[in-house]
């Protein structure tokens, strides 16, 4: 790969190993059907990072994916991407790792670090996620500032559920910051916020707020938004659950 990559689209994901992912969505899945659903979702993902314009694909994999379902699939899809070893520990290390392989295969590049529970996302935002904290180049070694004359140096996608789904960087190595954020908890996304705010010499901003995909509720809600994607038609024929009409705060936050 070039060094003179600008942007790259970070993907911490896992292999859709029947039984070690989406387990929560079993049932009313099987854990082959769990796998299916997550496939699906990992593949429209990896479509939408692939299509933004001007940027790399780095896919921090836990797993093997000849070892899940759809294998031929996503090894046809992951061959157009920098696929390297989730590796170990916390998930706040293994972010910090993910971003740290970006800083050292693309140096001159800022990234954008999403996961695969939000199918959701197409090309055209990713890209805005990209102009929070790439809006002009840096000059000289000094970063570009905002209209404020605050350099933005990072911005944080917060998820309904109170977790986080994007994390964009203009120093991917800054990352480190968000390593000691407990996750899997309803203020994980206020605590990380909180963290790069106190830890980055700059602004950090907020992208807009999305549903991500846990449960079968938030597969149908999320289906819903993308019905001709490959995650739509999984959670129809896998989950046999229907559309669920997104209510208050949800269905507002969703709208973009």
């Amino acid at each position: 790969m070039t060094d003179r990559v600008r942007r790259v689209v970070i993907i911490l994901a896992k292999a859709p190993v029947p039984g070690g992912v989406k387990t929560r969505l079993v049932p009313p899945a099987t854990p082959d059907g769990a796998a299916e659903v997550a496939a699906a979702a990992l593949l429209d993902t990896l479509d939408a990072a692939r299509a933004v314009p001007d940027a790399a694909v780095l896919v921090a994999l836990a797993g093997d994916a000849r070892d899940g379902v759809r294998a031929a699939e996503l090894t046809a899809a992951l061959a157009g991407t920098t696929v390297v070893p989730q590796g170990e520990g916390t998930l706040g290390e293994r972010i910090a790792a993910a971003h740290e392989e970006a800083a050292r295969r693309f140096p001159d590049a800022v990234s954008l670090q999403i996961g695969m529970d939000t199918p959701q996302v197409d090309a055209a935002l990713l890209a805005a996620a990209f102009e929070v904290v790439d809006e002009v180049d840096t000059v000289d070694g000094v970063d570009a500032v905002d209209a404020a004359g605050e350099p933005v140096l990072g911005a944080l996608g917060p998820a309904v559920d109170g977790g986080w789904w994007a994390l964009a960087l203009r120093h991917p190595r800054t990352a480190a910051v968000v390593t000691p954020v407990p996750t899997s908890r309803d203020d994980t996304g206020e605590r990380t916020l909180a963290a790069l705010r106190a830890g980055l010499p700059g602004e950090v901003r907020e992208l807009p707020t999305l549903a991500d995909v846990d449960t079968a509720a938030d597969a149908a809600v999320v289906a819903e938004l993308v019905p001709d994607g490959r995650f739509a038609r999984a959670v129809g024929e896998l989950l046999g659950v229907g559309p669920v009409e997104p209510v208050g705060p949800v269905g507002e936050r969703q709208a973009r």
